[in-house]
């Protein structure tokens, strides 16, 4: 595995843990309706994100690999 995968699965991990925590935050019955749209739309991003960088550094990974 290439130094550039491993980067791309460790940044994939941060953003996914980022936008669960943040969508994990609308259970709060104390948050205003600004938060609410900007916790939800970035928390969205950030796991979708995520989950495509993690597809795309494992595309990476079976292609370096191949001979």
């Amino acid at each position: 595995m290439t130094y550039g995968t491993i980067v791309m699965f460790v940044v994939a991990v941060v953003l996914l843990f980022t936008g669960i925590g943040l969508l994990a935050r609308l259970a709060s019955s104390r948050i205003t309706e600004r938060k609410t749209y900007a916790y939800r739309m970035i928390g969205i991003m950030c796991v979708s994100a995520g989950v495509l960088l993690v597809a795309y550094a494992l595309a990476l990974r079976s292609w370096s690999a191949m001979p």
